[in-house]
């Protein structure tokens, strides 16, 4: 750090924010604190909705959409999902998987910032993949070979061309939940050390692997080292903007910013970035600190928005953080037995102003052509407007997803009020 700069700029005093203000700097920050545009968007609106949130989280649980696709329909409505394809998988690429929040999409500019996670591989990915190279060197070997002559390739692809070489191509399962041939796991291995990356995704969102050399724009590939202080200052601002208004805990979990060098670059970040009137202290009525807002957070007057937020939302990641600004306890619940769910399956909270008035478990039911709500529950901030404007929140969801109704169960508190706004 520069030694002069506490002589250059004093710490400055905490500004003070009520709770609805910082509520509305989230949003804002988020691109959902107003209505949606009328008109379709186009490729540089979802260009710029990617890099004002700054990661994509990657699920492959496929109940309503793909995790990555639902933040940009919750901030743009309906747009053509052929488009965030476009930037991810075609060349010259915009986006790349990365390891940031989970598996994500990232611009290809942060991709350099990641390096210190890519390099520190026995630290931050899991047993199996981080003992890859060490327990099968001679599939490492033969896929660097198949990615070099044959990539981009899938894993299944892989597979049988490391057994027509004669290799052995098992599946292990000495770890709980996972059944990966070894040509899988060197394949991941690669992919989280960044010599490998996807350059797209099949129509069964298998990842097609390739030479990070060969997919990625060149100067992404030849850009020079970014120190690990400096890039986990950049990631932090990164956080810092798509939050508008934040903790250090939240800034800390936008890129998983958990381990390693991380645990003191990261506080080190933060002090630097108040220094240089980057992040600036705010107190929050009633909320504990510290908090730090962007100096570029809009702080609009009003929150007119309305979306319903998939469980891996940018806006829902950190659910102490919902908590604390919207007053709403969010969990989700796939992994729990279905005897002991509370809301359902695959949950929603419906954003309705600033506040989450409501949730619903959502399936689109394709063979059946229907968009299916399992249940409807009301949040203490719902509204007698609340069911209207979630019937056609529902109807213009169904239409984006090529679904011809709309199908509302009994269960829930919301249901009946919001099957009867959903009939003609």
């Amino acid at each position: 750090m520069d030694v002069d700069r506490g002589a250059r700029r004093a710490t400055p005093r905490a500004e003070r924010l009520s709770l609805s203000q910082a509520r509305r700097a989230a949003l804002a920050a988020q691109g959902l604190h107003r209505e949606r545009p009328a008109v379709e968007p186009g490729f540089r609106q979802v260009t710029a909705a990617v890099r004002r949130l700054g990661l994509l989280q990657i699920d492959s649980v496929n109940v309503l959409a793909r995790a990555h696709l639902m933040p940009l329909y919750s901030r743009l409505g309906p747009y053509d999902v052929g488009l965030l394809d476009r930037l991810h998988s075609r060349t010259p690429r915009r986006l790349v998987e990365a390891w940031a929040h989970e598996a994500s999409f990232v611009p290809v500019e942060t991709w350099p910032l990641l390096e210190w996670r890519r390099r520190a591989v026995r630290d931050h990915a899991w047993g199996a993949i981080s003992r890859a190279a060490e327990e099968h060197p001679g599939e490492l070997a033969a896929v660097r070979e198949i990615l070099a002559e044959r990539g981009p390739v899938t894993a299944a692809q892989v597979h049988v061309e490391l057994e027509a070489r004669g290799g052995p191509g098992r599946r292990t399962n000495d770890e709980w939940g996972w059944n990966w041939t070894a040509g899988k796991r060197v394949l991941e291995y690669l992919f989280f050390t960044g010599e490998a990356v996807s350059a797209g995704r099949t129509a069964q969102f298998e990842r097609r692997y390739d030479l990070a050399a060969r997919a990625l724009p060149r100067d992404v590939v030849e850009a020079p080292p970014v120190s690990d202080g400096e890039a986990i200052r950049r990631l932090v601002e990164i956080s810092a903007r798509a939050h508008g208004i934040a903790t250090p805990r939240d800034l800390r979990d936008y890129f998983r910013l958990l381990r390693g060098v991380t645990k003191t670059l990261l506080p080190a970040a933060v002090a630097e970035l108040v220094e240089d009137g980057v992040l600036v202290p705010v107190d929050v009525e009633g909320l504990r600190g510290p908090w730090y807002r962007h100096r570029d957070a809009a702080l609009p007057r009003r929150a007119t928005g309305a979306a319903l937020l998939s469980p891996f939302d940018p806006l829902v990641f950190e659910r102490s953080r919902l908590e604390e600004l919207f007053g709403t306890t969010y969990r989700i619940e796939i992994y729990t037995p279905a005897a002991k769910r509370q809301y359902g399956y695959y949950v929603l909270p419906f954003l309705e102003d600033e506040r989450v008035t409501a949730r619903l478990d959502l399936k689109a039911d394709r063979q059946a052509g229907v968009l299916r709500v399992q249940a409807a529950h009301a949040e203490p901030w719902s509204t007698p407007a609340t069911a209207g404007r979630l019937a056609s929140e529902l109807r213009t969801m169904a239409a984006w997803l090529g679904l011809d109704d709309v199908v509302v169960a009994s269960r829930g508190d919301l249901a009946p009020a919001l099957d009867a706004a959903l009939r003609p």
